[in-house]
């Protein structure tokens, strides 16, 4: 898919998942997400997801769609280094893009911004059969 139709996509869905390795194992966990820019981003608590961020580690984010009556989808998905936000006028910028946490705001009081180091998208079925999946970019 190209690059900006799969920008659209990750922003007109609510929920994706985030993964990344933790304690020996990959972790992939549900998250709600607003798109700012190209970078997913995110709010949570203390734990596993933070201190990913706080690292920097490699992480992986996926948000798709499905369409049961056509049996259709589409599926994005972003390579790229989390990042715990902790700058005050970062943060107030951030919290005016409309994410509505699951839990609240004061909840999951710290934003983790994910920075791509790839963007791809596929749908399925392929509209172009035989095409697997494209790349739509990749960032260095």
């Amino acid at each position: 898919m190209p690059f900006d139709r799969c920008l659209q996509l990750l922003s007109s869905v609510p929920v994706g998942r985030v993964s990344f390795f933790a304690d020996g194992e990959i972790v992939v966990l549900p998250v709600n997400h607003v798109m700012d820019g190209q970078n997913p981003v995110f709010r949570t608590a203390r734990g596993s997801k933070l201190s990913a961020a706080e690292g920097q580690q490699l992480v992986a984010f996926e948000a798709d769609g499905y369409d049961e009556r056509t049996r259709s989808g589409w599926s994005v998905l972003v390579n790229g280094r989390a990042h715990a936000i902790y700058e005050e006028a970062e943060i107030q910028r951030l919290s005016r893009l409309g994410l509505r946490p699951w839990a609240g705001a004061e909840e999951r009081p710290f934003w983790i911004r994910i920075h791509p180091t790839s963007i791809s998208g596929r749908r399925t079925p392929d509209p172009e059969a035989g095409q697997e999946r494209e790349t739509s970019t990749d960032q260095e």
